[in-house]
């Protein structure tokens, strides 16, 4: 089918259909497959991600979307900014050490520490793309910084996808954006022009190779205006115009609109510019307006990032005016890698809620739609115009979306429902006489290892292999062991190790009304770890106690203090695709109305520390720093209104992860969490800045170990790290832990690491 409006995506889901991607890495990383098979793999990905949108009619497919780990690394690796720990090499194992970190030999001394007695290197910072759930690696760089092309990764995949008979675009990161995101010296933005060589040459080389167009994402475009930014993006578009003038130049934008970027933006001296027009649908008159005649405009009207069916005729009668100016394209709003990628495969869904949804391979045929529909007519494509509406009308007035009661119970909130009774201070004291805990107290974050048995179990009871009352007894056994095991090695505030419940949010969302969950809606986080998000379509209550029966359990075990363990509410609503029918905020409230009522039966069940994590909440942050205060306000109040409704006595912990909290610590304190752990080993304390000038009130764990790296750390790491975070807290408010949940670690891994965590507190106690 041949489209005088073309259909682009800028980007597809490169995990496969059944997870292809994730059981390759982990098989390499294990040692069970080779590079050989892997690259096998990745190749298949490659071509049946091509095949499938050729199917769906997409006149503008992408390569180099494809990554290992994550395209901001594969960018690092491309233009040889690897750090010196890491060798010169740039290759797949040098990649993979910046990505996870290396385990140099071990030997563990006879009082059972573990040493590195080989050579071992930590992973590189790893935090959120912008604010998606999506992972990236800070890149890192030196003040006498040098780049080389070291990579042709977007070549061969270009020439890959060639010889199997598509002409695509490919996409690069653009070069300001990269150094933007990256960290190791000030205004990274600045080296510019020792960076901008590297992608000319690349730039040339796509065209030697018969690419004619070239994608590159400046997201920064949707970031706060910088002069140092605007500069370096005239400078190098300018640049690339002259020495590689026969390349066509898509430059996108999205997850926001370009406001002061807006005039930078559409002057850049490139032949299209993509802007997101679902995050801001109000932007497309100005940027009309602004544009010239002859710059192609990338129209991104498929949301990317959430999977709602979209109301076709709807979105035809927005882009209207765009469609009488001529010379777009029709796109998602961004690459459709944080989408799920085939509805078809899921059955089991209520029809109704499946009707209301679209995951990638149906966001493409949308878009084929509305391209058909703009180039013959809408009477071409009446039936599935009059669908898509028909579909919008009865979501809008289910009533397995909209609930009465709980409306209701929204409304009827007071502010002192959001305030503890007694201020930190006279909290802490009490606290303090009640739990007796020695100076820096030690303590996990929440999960343990989720073992392949752990999973088979899961797997064997949801088949029927297993009955209920075997599942829990292996269950039982699990928490016992666990609970025993750090009873034995020391640590001071236990947890029970969460093995029954898939995923931090989805546990909880399958016990509150309002939630959906799908089989097959994976969407990757970063490298192989995949999550499938919770379906949030409707108004959320909470039917019975989801965890109380657990804590009570696990408590029984022992006399040191337990943990019960929640997920809050803003982590749930940023971790689920949520309805996009009414405000963010709204929703929110009313998961934090579920969790409240969660907290209140475990302190009635004698629960004394209960810890909400919040580990997304910075990540929902507005781009632009004026949208941040309301963001803020709403989304303190809601972990206020879950937390604050028990006694002084009972001690509320939070726990926040891969983040920067610094310019949002006032926010933060205004949790007014008795105790909150955060990510700092892979910043070395870097986090903790803040507090040099800003003093925390509160209790704080700083994170010394990073669990997303299978590396064990040796004690002396762990007690620099925490003599760094004494500079800058006093030690009454330090408590000990990793700098996250250990789910995904393996147990010969999490037992030496917790082992010579434990050791550092012990060394920190001791008189000098």
């Amino acid at each position: 089918m041949s489209l005088s409006i073309p259909v682009a995506t800028l980007g597809t889901p490169r995990i496969g259909l059944k997870r292809e991607l994730k059981f390759a890495l982990e098989s390499y990383w294990a040692g069970k497959s080779d590079q050989a098979a892997l690259l096998d793999t990745a190749r298949a990905l490659r071509a049946a991600n091509w095949a499938r949108q050729a199917k769906r009619g997409v006149t503008i497919m992408p390569s180099n979307d494809f990554s290992f780990y994550d395209q901001v690394l594969d960018t690092s690796l491309m233009v040889g900014a690897i750090p010196a720990i890491y060798g010169d090499k740039a290759d797949l194992d040098t990649y993979f050490a910046m990505a996870r970190g290396a385990q140099g030999a071990t030997e563990t001394c006879a009082h059972g520490h573990v040493h590195t007695t080989g050579h071992g290197v930590p992973a590189q910072e790893m935090t959120k793309w912008f604010d998606t759930n999506y992972h990236y690696m800070v890149p890192e760089f030196t003040p006498d910084q040098a780049f080389r092309l070291t990579s042709l990764k977007p070549v061969e995949e270009f020439i890959e996808a060639k010889t199997l008979g598509h002409h695509t675009r490919p996409v690069l990161v653009g070069p300001v954006t990269f150094l933007t995101l990256g960290k190791g010296v000030e205004h990274p933005v600045r080296l510019i022009d020792r960076l901008l060589p590297v992608y000319v040459d690349l730039l040339k080389k796509l065209a030697d190779a018969g690419a004619d167009w070239v994608q590159i994402d400046e997201p920064v475009l949707a970031l706060d205006g910088s002069v140092d930014v605007a500069a370096a993006l005239q400078k190098t578009y300018a640049r690339f115009a002259t020495e590689v003038p026969e390349l066509k130049i898509m430059v996108a934008s999205y997850f926001g609109d370009l406001n002061e970027n807006l005039y930078v933006a559409t002057s850049l001296p490139v032949a299209g510019l993509h802007i997101d027009l679902v995050r801001a649908p109000e932007q497309l008159d100005a940027v009309l307006d602004a544009a010239p005649k002859d710059l192609t405009l990338s129209l991104g009207v498929i949301d990317g990032r959430n999977i709602w069916r979209a109301n076709l005729p709807a979105i035809l009668d927005r882009i209207a005016p765009a469609v009488k100016r001529g010379n777009i394209q029709i796109a998602p709003s961004c690459s459709l890698l944080h989408t799920p990628i085939d509805l078809e495969l899921e059955t089991g869904l209520d029809a109704d809620v499946k009707s209301w949804l679209a995951f990638s391979v149906q966001k493409q045929s949308e878009l084929v739609i509305l391209a058909r529909a703009l180039n013959e007519g809408r009477d071409s494509v009446k039936a599935e115009l009059d669908a898509s509406a028909q579909a919008a009308a009865a979501r809008a007035a289910s009533p397995k979306v909209h609930s009465a009661a709980v409306r209701a119970r929204l409304a009827a909130v007071t502010p002192d429902q959001a305030q503890r009774a007694q201020p930190f201070a006279a909290r802490a004291a009490l606290q303090r006489q009640a739990f007796a805990l020695p100076a820096f107290p030690t303590t996990t974050i929440g999960s343990f290892p989720q073992t392949s048995e752990v999973r088979k179990a899961r797997s064997d009871h949801g088949k029927g292999t297993i009955d209920d009352a075997q599942y829990e007894r292996f269950l039982k056994d699990e928490t016992e062991r666990a609970i025993r095991w750090q009873e034995e090695i020391g640590l001071d505030v236990l947890v029970h190790g969460e093995f029954e419940r898939n995923d931090m949010v989805q546990y909880f969302g399958e016990q509150l009304s309002g939630f959906t969950f799908t089989k097959h809606g994976w969407v990757q986080s970063y490298g192989s770890r995949c999550v499938r998000p919770p379906v949030l379509y409707g108004d959320v209550a909470r039917p019975a106690p989801m965890t109380v029966a657990w804590w009570q359990y696990a408590q029984s075990l022992t006399d040191r203090p337990v943990k019960g363990m929640l997920t809050g509410p803003v982590t749930i609503l940023n971790w689920s695709f949520v309805r996009d029918d009414q405000p963010r905020w709204e929703s929110c409230r009313q998961i934090a109305l579920a969790i409240r009522d969660e907290v209140s039966d475990l302190e009635a069940a004698g629960a004394k520390m209960i810890q909400i994590d919040e580990a997304a909440l910075r990540e929902g942050l507005p781009l632009h720093r004026s949208d941040w205060a309301h963001y803020l306000d709403w989304a303190v109040e809601s972990f206020r209104l879950c937390a604050s409704g028990v006694r002084n006595e009972t001690q509320i912990h939070t726990h926040m992860c891969y983040s920067e909290f610094n310019d949002i610590m006032d926010a933060v304190a205004a949790m007014d969490a008795d105790v909150i752990s955060i990510e700092t080993s892979r910043s070395k304390m870097e986090l903790l800045d803040v507090f040099k000038t800003t003093k925390y009130p509160n209790e704080i764990g700083p994170g010394v170990y990073d669990i997303h790296s299978p590396r064990v750390p040796e004690v002396s790491e762990m007690t620099d790290l925490l003599s760094l975070a004494r500079e800058r807290l006093s030690d009454a408010q330090i408590w000990i832990n990793p700098d996250c949940g250990l789910k995904t670690r393996k147990w010969d891994e999490v037992k030496p690491a917790l082992v010579n965590m434990v050791a550092a507190a012990k060394a920190l106690r001791e008189p000098v």
